[in-house]
């Protein structure tokens, strides 16, 4: 930096005395384009630190905001300078609340508390946002507020505050939708939300958030039900050739959701799934799937990589699945019941626990639904 660019206090008196507030907000912008150089020595930035503290006292509001605007990227400015322009009117506080990282956790949650939806909705929309900040945020309890923090991936959201998101805002799509979205759901926050979404989420959940296999074959099993009638019917193959590719690519499409698929029903999932496992077209895996023999099931078992002694229940099954499908009539929760029953009669002692458990559990859902219905 030459001697003729340097700062001093002659520069300091000068810029302090010049009534004209164009130029004052011109001498802030180049002050604070100044104040980025790392070339600056420790007496020429405590310099430009005085200017910048003496303007934060103008009465022109378009000098206060040309330095805020200049200075709402940098992380060297003082703290009390940072936190002095958040505080000012909201034309000069918003480039600093939106940007700044000197602003302190502190800082932004007392401007949540204080200040209008405008500059909450500012503080949502910061590349990144903490756990805390997130938690004052969605005790605004505006809608517009919570909705533009749930949509920034730079916001960490513990699953607390997600579940109080969830207990305040249950009918709201504009947060529940972009909510559904996220990756980094808790597996209690992506089991509560997938009841309350459209399908199309449901799915985008099942295949991109943690959640149990239960609720993972649950998920399957109800919004794949309608795409498998239909399917008998000439329909959607794509559909859930659509869900069996997405769940493969995040590694979701495990030999036990097929399993529970199929006992419950769903042998066109269970095609489509062994199909995609072995890489092959649908129509052989079909082929095979219904071969008269024990060979062609079991081929296809071990290309899958599917184990051992998952074939007899998946035997067992199918031949429950051709016979409902000619004794069972449209009743769906009767069939699931029958299904399982006779899976279970025959091949209850080579089910593993937890699938002993969880068709246990749809079997007396099943039943009491059946109940209610009398």
């Amino acid at each position: 930096m030459s001697e003729t660019s340097r700062l001093s206090s002659a520069d300091v008196a000068k810029l302090l005395q010049d009534p004209n507030s164009d130029n004052r907000a011109l001498a802030a912008r180049k002050v604070a384009a100044t104040f980025e150089g790392k070339e600056l020595s420790k007496s020429e930035r405590a310099i430009a630190e005085d200017i910048f503290r003496a303007m934060l006292s103008d009465a022109a509001e378009r000098v206060r905001h040309a330095l805020s605007d200049s200075l709402k990227d940098n992380p060297l400015v003082p703290h009390d300078i940072a936190a002095t322009l958040a505080k000012d009117v909201e034309a000069v506080a918003m480039p600093m609340i939106e940007s700044s990282t000197v602003l302190t956790d502190e800082d932004l949650i007392e401007i949540v508390r204080t200040r209008n939806s405008e500059v909450q909705e500012a503080v949502a929309g910061r590349a990144s946002v903490s756990e805390e900040l997130a938690g004052a945020l969605v005790e605004t309890n505006n809608e517009h507020v919570v909705a533009k923090l749930v949509t920034n991936n730079g916001a960490s959201i513990n699953e607390a505050t997600y579940e109080q998101v969830l207990d305040k805002f249950a009918d709201s799509d504009a947060i529940k939708d972009p909510m559904a979205k996220r990756n980094d759901l808790p597996v209690g926050v992506s089991e509560r939300l997938v009841t309350m979404v459209s399908e199309q989420l449901r799915d985008h959940i099942m295949t991109h958030n943690r959640i149990s296999p239960a609720t993972a074959s649950d998920l399957l099993l109800e919004s794949r039900e309608k795409a498998t009638v239909s399917l008998v019917e000439g329909g959607s193959q794509r559909t859930i050739q659509e869900l069996v590719d997405q769940l493969d690519a995040n590694g979701r499409l495990t030999p036990t959701l097929m399993l529970r698929a199929l006992c419950m029903g769903d042998t066109t999932f269970f095609e489509v799934a062994l199909a995609k496992r072995v890489k092959i077209p649908v129509l052989n895996a079909y082929k095979l799937v219904h071969d008269g023999g024990d060979l062609g099931l079991k081929r296809l078992f071990d290309a899958a990589n599917m184990p051992d002694q998952f074939l007899g229940m998946a035997r067992a099954a199918l031949e429950v699945s051709e016979e409902m499908a000619m004794t069972g009539g449209d009743d769906r929760e009767v069939y699931k019941k029958l299904m399982i029953e006779r899976v279970l009669t025959r091949v209850e002692d080579d089910i593993d626990t937890e699938n002993l458990d969880y068709l246990i559990g749809k079997l007396g859902s099943a039943s009491s639904a059946q109940a209610a219905a009398l």
